[in-house]
């Protein structure tokens, strides 16, 4: 038995025969590509449309080398040097064993009987060949669909794919197929498991250093607790409350953010559930995995199609393709090839478009992962989203605390061991320095505040699915929008009427209150009459009690929007067609241009008919013009013209109405009606009038794209079809014809875009505020969008069908451009609002370390302990911070530009000197006032703490004297420290009092801003009463380590508060009158 391995997108499929030599041992064919292995065990022959496009023979005598060459060229073949073009779905670099060829060409195998391709080179190292591997399928996926099965004949694609027209594949043509393919599914991405997500969120950020120090405690414990008798249990319960709260912040954090990924549940919705298939001659309902390329399938109006298809025959066959192109309107299926773009020629219909209306039968050419819209999943869900502006903040923020956190650290355990004191005592220090860099509840405070904003958003009908895209749109410097229901409704709407010579509004209130035309004129009857008589659109059951406008209807968009006119104008539109009972049809096709019904009516016929408006008037000989019919003239005509050209002009779809009243003793009821004989008439009829229809742009559009303009965001429409310049024109997104150079705005063609190299492309990116892409692929909507990443752009991608799905996948956020306004606004004012929760957060850092370095360098009592520090960050700081999450925007927020990722950065160091350098030494100054204060009332003035803190700490020393002669024990000396820990936890809390409300506004002041924020206000409360509580409460002395105060002490703040306050307005009132000074180039963070 021979065999052949030949790898086909990362599939690996192995050929293998008993046959005899020169037989047909395997054949294999992949995206127009057949590949044929002949048993004699010298030849591979490779055929393209049906040419030989390469051969690989003799490769048991002589190695061949094979070299890649570009797409477009032709195959030459020079004896044994072959250069191999990359064909889709065809790895192009192979590896074969004991290959001696450069990473650019294919090596010989090693044996006559084996053949391997594969992706990379046998030079590479494994990880980068996986690497390379993946780039290269996704570059793969990335390219235009290439596919020839619409445009060879039936008959060849019957003999690739095995199967006959009439009969379909036999039972184990499709067994065999269904094991070499597998089932007809999209496959799902892979998924991080959640355990692996919960240890991200357990073990990141700043979880490690808080981790290091429970460590640390829990050495520091256990070395005691060996060598001391009677051990302090200070470090074990200070290593359990980091460990608690290192776990409770990774379990809060995890819940918030466990929304994962939806949008491959969105492609599993789309595979229908049953399909028709002709098999053995015999039709079957199969559930939709089950087919294989090669079965013949009937689809019909309403069904899913369930897999890519080419179309047999058809009969008035419609497909909805807005999901995977952007139509809006319903595209007609016919078996000729009309487009060398398979996206765009009438043949072919793809896998979970939806058929409108009509019939056909097809022969399925593609499943699962292999059809248009599984290319788009594998697109989807092999592109990696990248970390947000805020993640990428956040790192960075981390990285900076982190560095000085362990710097300061590092540098005073080498101190403390310089100037003697015993080295558990310097692991305490450590722990004490990283514990008070480190501001624990501040990734939490972040979700929190992410949280609250996406809700607020969502009761403004903005959904946020990933948390962290919320700020991202803040940072938005472009917009993509798709046109079809995201700028405009996807919602065919009758805009104007024309007849008896004058163009009218047409009302689309449900209480008809704007109506601006006669009802009861006798050419709007007629006009109305053809409307819904010609008219295979009906409502959906059950939907009485919807508004007309809102409910759903089975058919074509056109006739949706007729039928919901009519509705509106006349009542009960379905009693009405009863009345005049259908009797003939002739449906719109592409080559007549018009769609025909005649009817029972007032015991005679009426025909009625509605189509192109030109195709409509050449075929009538009178005109209604108020209820009387006159001649159709040149004048008439030219007023037809004219109307014509003005509905067209507003970029809306038009159709002309004309009907005749068949005389009775001619067509009698019961005649019948053929259209192969044409017996009846269809010239010298009535002209009535034109319908015109628009898919309106939303309400809230035209707004946001001028709010766009002022926040210095650059507007791109990208969309699948043509109404675009009339679109944008609409929405204030202007268009012209000018020096392309000069030009604010572009239009780009999908098929210009299909030709143009990257530096076009990024020229018209940069040269251009506003551009329109027309006649899209999806794969070139994400090119657009990589583009301008790569010129440093923030892009949010607005859209609503699948073809969007790659491009809001790539983009730094996705959601739909009515609320993106919102979003953008809600997104600065998150930006801002955690500037100010940070610069809050950390100003109380220098207050919490400063103790420790006090400590160290002059060996004073520890003026603050670390279980106090924990109270601070997790306790009294947690809901002032979070409640910036409800402050509300400065009045200047969109009128600035877009912030520049790069520079502007959320903590950058203008708010590290604010923080470290300005407000923080205050409140230090602050805390060690009242420590001095405390100890002094008790008998131990500053000069006597310098250098006591090693007769202090000790437990053997009970008569230590203080600055008055008193002598005091070991035990009322720890008391008294403690109680100076609480005066300075106590201070810290008062101070932040006015930290809170300075980091209000960062430039107006804030008695213009106001306290409106009733959220902060709650919180200055809660701060105090949380901080009076543990100062208070009987038992904290244990636990916490804190005494009760004298009311006094907490006055020891208010004067730094004062300066505080009076430092921080002075600072902003000379911003305000000085832009752009040195004040603000300094301190404006």
């Amino acid at each position: 038995m021979k065999k052949f391995e030949i790898r086909i997108a990362n599939a690996l499929v192995v050929l293998s025969s008993t046959a005899e030599d020169g037989e047909i041992e395997a054949r294999i064919s992949v995206g127009g590509i057949i590949i044929i292995t002949l048993a004699n065990e010298n030849t591979i022959k490779v055929f393209k449309s049906g040419l030989p496009v390469m051969g690989i023979s003799g490769f048991a005598s002589q190695p061949s080398v094979l070299r890649t060459w570009s797409c477009n060229e032709t195959f030459p073949q020079k004896r044994q040097l072959l250069l191999l073009a990359r064909w889709p779905r065809l790895a192009s670099y192979s590896t074969w064993p004991k290959s001696s060829c450069d990473s650019k060409a294919l090596g010989a195998p090693s044996s006559p009987r084996s053949l391997k391709t594969a992706l990379g080179s046998s030079q590479l190292p494994k990880r980068k060949e996986t690497t390379k591997r993946k780039k290269d399928d996704i570059e793969d996926l990335k390219r235009e669909l290439e596919i020839d099965t619409h445009r060879v004949p039936l008959e060849e694609l019957c003999q690739r794919f095995n199967t006959s027209l009439s009969r379909g594949l036999t039972v184990n043509q499709a067994k065999l197929h269904f094991a070499r393919d597998g089932p007809n599914a999209l496959t799902p991405p892979k998924q991080t498991p959640e355990w692996v997500k919960f240890c991200k969120t357990l073990f990141g950020g700043f979880s490690m250093l808080l981790w290091a120090g429970a460590i640390l405690c829990f050495i520091a414990y256990s070395i005691e607790a060996t060598t001391s008798e009677d051990p302090s249990d200070d470090h074990l319960f200070l290593g359990i409350v980091l460990a608690v709260v290192v776990v409770v912040t990774a379990i809060f954090s995890y819940y918030q953010e466990n929304k994962s990924s939806r949008i491959m549940e969105s492609f599993k919705k789309m595979v229908p559930q049953v399909a028709t298939v002709v098999r053995d001659g015999e039709k079957l309902s199969l559930r939709a995995e089950e087919l294989v390329v090669g079965d013949i399938v009937e689809v019909k109006g309403g069904d899913r199609i369930p897999a890519d298809i080419r179309i047999v025959e058809a009969s008035s066959f419609k497909v909805d393709n807005s999901s995977l192109t952007g139509e809006s309107e319903p595209q007609s299926r016919t078996p000729d090839c009309t487009n060398e773009n398979p996206l765009e020629t009438k043949n072919l219909a793809f896998f979970s478009t939806n058929a409108v209306e009509g019939t056909a039968r097809g022969l399925v050419v593609a499943c699962g992962d292999h059809t248009a819209m599984g290319r788009i999943a594998g697109l989807v869900s092999s592109l990696e989203a990248g970390d947000t502006p805020i993640a990428k903040e956040l790192h960075h923020f981390i990285k900076i605390i982190t560095g000085v956190a362990v710097f300061l650290g590092v540098v005073f355990f080498i101190i403390a061991f310089i100037l003697g004191y015993h080295w558990l005592d310097a692991v305490v220090f450590l722990i004490g320095i990283i514990v008070a860099n480190v501001p624990e509840g501040l990734l939490a405070t972040v979700t929190v505040c992410l949280t609250l904003t996406a809700k607020r958003m969502a009761s403004k009908n903005c959904l946020v699915k990933n948390l962290e895209a919320v700020e991202t749109l803040g940072s938005t410097s472009t917009i993509c929008s798709d046109k079809t229901g995201t700028l405009t409704q996807n919602r065919m709407t009758v805009a104007h009427m024309w007849f008896d010579n004058q163009i009218i509004e047409s009302d689309t209130t449900e209480d008809q209150s704007g109506i601006q035309y006669d009802k009861t004129s006798p050419t709007f009857k007629a006009l109305a009459r053809i409307a819904y008589l010609c008219n295979r659109a009906v409502f959906k059951q059950n939907q009485e009690n919807i508004p007309v406008l809102k409910r759903e209807v089975i058919g074509d968009a056109s006739e949706a929007a007729l039928l919901k006119c009519m509705e509106l104008a006349l009542g009960d539109v379905k009693s009405l067609q009863l009345k005049s009972k259908k009797v003939y049809e002739v449906p719109f096709n592409s080559s007549n241009k018009y769609q025909l019904s005649i009817h029972e009516w007032e015991g005679s016929h009426i025909l009625v008919m509605k189509g192109a408006p030109e195709r409509i008037l050449e075929r009538c000989s009178t005109i209604t013009l108020s209820g009387k019919d006159v001649p159709l003239d040149e004048e008439k005509k030219e007023a037809f013209n004219e109307a014509y050209l003005e509905l067209g002009g507003m970029g809306e779809r038009v159709l002309g109405f004309c009907d005749a009243v068949l005389p009775s003793d001619k067509y009698p009821i019961g005649y019948k009606f053929d259209a192969d004989v044409e017996n009846f008439p269809i010239k010298d009829l009535r002209f009535v009038g034109l319908i015109s229809m628009i898919d309106p742009p939303r309400a809230a559009v035209p707004d946001a794209v001028a709010k766009c303009r002022s926040a210095g965001i650059k507007v791109i429409m990208v969309t699948g079809n043509e109404t675009v310049e009339d679109i944008a024109d609409r929405l204030n997104i202007p268009i012209s014809e000018v020096d392309p150079r000069s030009a604010k705005a572009a239009v780009v063609h999908g098929s210009e875009l299909r030709e143009m190299s990257e530096d076009q492309l990024h020229e018209i990116l940069r040269n251009h505020t506003e551009i329109v892409f027309a006649r899209t692929s999806p794969q070139q909507k994400l090119t657009i969008v990589e583009g301008c990443q790569e010129l440093g752009a923030i892009v949010a991608v607005t859209g609503d069908g699948v073809n969007d799905s790659p491009a809001l996948k790539k983009a730094d956020i996705d959601d739909n451009f009515a609320s993106i306004v919102t979003g953008v606004e809600e997104g600065r004012l998150i930006f801002d609002n955690l500037k100010k929760s940070i610069a809050y957060t950390l100003t109380s850092n220098i207050p919490e370390i400063t103790p420790f370095l006090a400590f160290i360098l002059l060996s004073i009592p520890l003026p603050l302990g670390s279980v106090a520090i924990l109270a601070i960050d997790l306790g009294t700081d947690m809901l002032p911070a979070i409640s910036y999450a409800y402050e509300e925007a400065e009045s200047d927020i969109m009128k600035r530009p877009p912030r520049k990722t790069g520079v502007d950065k959320l903590v950058n160091s203008r708010l590290i000197a604010m923080a470290y350098g300005q407000i923080g030494p205050i409140q230090a100054v602050a805390g060690f006032f009242s420590y001095f204060i405390i100890m002094s009332e008790n008998g131990f003035l500053p000069g006597k703490l310098l250098g006591i803190r090693e007769k202090w700490d000790s437990k053997s020393i009970n008569d230590l004297i203080d600055s008055y002669g008193q002598e005091w024990t070991y035990q009322s000396r720890k008391e008294l420290e403690f109680t100076c820990h609480t005066g300075f936890f106590v201070t810290i809390v008062v101070v932040q009092w006015v930290d809170l409300i300075i980091c209000k506004t960062r430039r107006s002041s804030i008695f213009h801003h106001g306290m409106r924020n009733w959220m902060m206000n709650f919180s200055l409360i809660f701060e105090t009463a949380l901080a009076a509580f543990l100062a208070y409460t009987p038992g904290m002395e244990k636990g916490l380590k804190m005494f009760p105060l004298k009311f006094h002490w907490w006055l020891a703040a208010v004067p730094f508060m004062i300066s505080m306050w009076i430092y921080d307005e002075t600072r902003r009132y000379i911003l305000r009158r000085n832009p752009g000074g040195w004040v603000e180039r300094e301190t404006y963070y």
